[in-house]
């Protein structure tokens, strides 16, 4: 894939996270977005940072002392290929355990 594809879909998606997070309570998730960097600062005081990295072709995420480095999907996913982790089931989970919220992205 070429860098200005990849740019494109890894701001896409986000973007999409960003918006899906735009109705949470920011009591509950801060939500803050600098230079391409999407960071998540939740109520228990956990904070998540997910960003596009394009020289390894990958959106990265960072939680509780564990990384992410997601590969997109000829399906649109987003998945770790060492855990096999997708991007939304992995954050929505995280969501879920630090802060009690289902959100759906």
């Amino acid at each position: 894939m070429d860098e200005s594809t990849f740019d494109r879909i890894a701001r896409e998606e986000l973007r999409h996270l960003e918006d899906a997070l735009a109705e949470v309570d920011p009591d509950d998730v801060e939500v803050s977005v600098s230079d391409g960097v999407l960071r998540l600062d939740l109520r228990d005081g956990t904070k998540i940072v997910i960003n596009s990295h394009r020289a390894a072709g990958q959106i990265w995420m960072a939680a509780v002392a564990s990384a992410w480095h997601f590969d997109p999907g000829s399906d649109g996913k987003w998945v770790a290929s060492k855990s096999g982790d997708e991007l939304h089931s992995t954050l929505t989970r995280l969501l879920r355990e630090h802060v009690g919220l289902d959100v759906r992205l």
